[in-house]
C-alpha cells in the first residue's frame, strides 16, 4: 500500500527543489522528510530520487512517478475541499504564475483585502512573463493575458487591461522632428525579447520607428522596460495597471492618442478537474469581483 505521507513529501520535494524546502513547507524535519522518501521508494521498488550533498534530480522512474502522484493528491485534495463549505473556511497553498506587471501596489492591496477574507489561503506567487506548464509545473492558477484554448484547461475572464505607448516628456520631445512626408518618427523603442522588427518602419500605435533606427533594447521583465523608459531610454506599451499614476503626475506621457490603447483580456487559467478546491475558487471569485480593469 502506497504511504499517503509519503507521497506528498514527495511532491513537495521535487516542488520546493529540496529536501529543506519539503520540511519547511510541511513543518517536518529534514530527516523525517528523508525517512518518509525512503520509506516510498522500498514500496515502490524504485529510486525516485538521484541525491548528493549538492544535487538534487529525478530519475525516470521518479519523472514517471510525480506526474500520477500530483494528480491523486489533487483529487484527493479536490474531494477534500468539496466537502470543505459544511468544515471549514478556505485553507492551503496556492501556487500562482503571473506575468511580472502584475506587482504593483493595486494589485497587492487586492491581496491583501482578500487575506483579509481567507487568511488560511497562503498565496505563493511566480512572476515571470513565461506561459508555464501549469500540470507539469504544479500550478493551482495562471493569470494570463490570452484565452487558453487547451481542451486540459478552462478559463475564466477577469477584466480589461489596457496598454498604451508611453515616454517621458523629454524622450518624446526628440521625436517632434518631422520627416518630409510629415510622419512622426519615435527615436527609440523598448520591446520585448520575442518581438524583431521585420521592416524598417514598424507602427507603433500611430507612430514610427525611425529608418534605420534600431531598438534601443529588447527585455524580457516587464519591470525592467519601465524602469528603462523611465530613464529615457525609449518608449514602450506598458500596461495601465503599471503607469497610470505617472501618466496621471505627467512622469509619462502618451506617445499618441491614449485612446489608440491596446485593449488585453485578462484571464484567470486553471487545470479542469471534476472538484474545484474551495481554496482556487475562493480566490477566483474575489477576483472576478474585485477587478474592474
Amino acid at each position: 500500500m502506497i504511504d499517503l505521507p509519503g507521497l506528498r513529501v514527495f511532491c513537495e520535494i521535487v516542488e520546493s527543489g529540496s529536501f529543506t524546502g519539503a520540511g519547511s513547507r510541511l513543518g517536518m524535519a529534514p530527516p523525517m522528510v528523508s525517512k518518509h522518501l525512503a520509506r516510498l521508494e522500498r514500496s515502490l521498488a524504485a529510486r525516485l530520487l538521484n541525491r548528493t550533498s549538492r544535487n538534487m534530480s529525478l530519475t525516470e522512474a521518479g519523472r514517471l512517478f510525480y506526474e500520477q502522484a500530483k494528480q491523486a493528491l489533487d483529487m484527493l485534495d479536490a474531494g477534500v475541499a468539496a466537502l470543505s463549505h459544511v468544515t471549514g473556511p478556505p485553507r492551503g497553498e496556492l501556487k500562482i504564475s503571473a506575468p511580472v506587471w502584475i506587482a504593483t501596489p493595486r494589485f497587492a492591496a487586492l491581496i491583501a483585502d482578500y487575506r483579509q477574507r481567507c487568511p488560511e489561503v497562503r498565496l505563493n506567487f511566480y512572476l515571470e512573463n513565461r506561459m508555464v506548464d501549469l500540470v507539469a509545473e504544479g500550478f493551482d492558477l495562471a493569470l494570463r493575458m490570452k484565452n487558453d484554448g487547451s481542451q486540459s484547461l478552462i478559463s475564466r475572464r477577469l477584466c480589461n487591461v489596457s496598454f498604451y505607448c508611453v515616454a517621458t516628456p523629454t524622450f518624446l520631445a526628440q521625436a517632434a522632428t518631422q520627416n518630409r512626408c510629415g510622419e512622426s518618427y519615435l527615436p527609440a523603442m523598448i520591446m520585448p525579447n520575442h518581438m524583431q522588427l521585420g521592416r524598417p518602419k514598424m507602427p507603433v500605435a500611430g507612430m514610427l520607428l525611425a529608418p534605420g533606427q534600431p531598438v534601443a533594447m529588447h527585455s524580457s521583465d516587464t519591470t525592467l522596460s519601465y524602469h528603462a523608459v523611465m530613464a529615457g531610454i525609449g518608449a514602450a506599451f506598458l500596461p495601465g495597471w503599471l503607469v497610470a499614476d505617472d501618466l496621471a503626475s505627467g512622469r509619462l506621457v502618451h506617445t499618441c492618442d491614449a485612446e489608440k490603447a491596446y485593449q488585453g483580456q485578462l484571464f484567470a487559467v486553471y487545470p479542469s478537474r471534476h472538484y474545484q478546491a474551495l481554496k482556487l475558487r475562493s480566490f477566483i471569485d474575489f477576483l472576478v469581483e474585485n477587478l474592474d480593469g
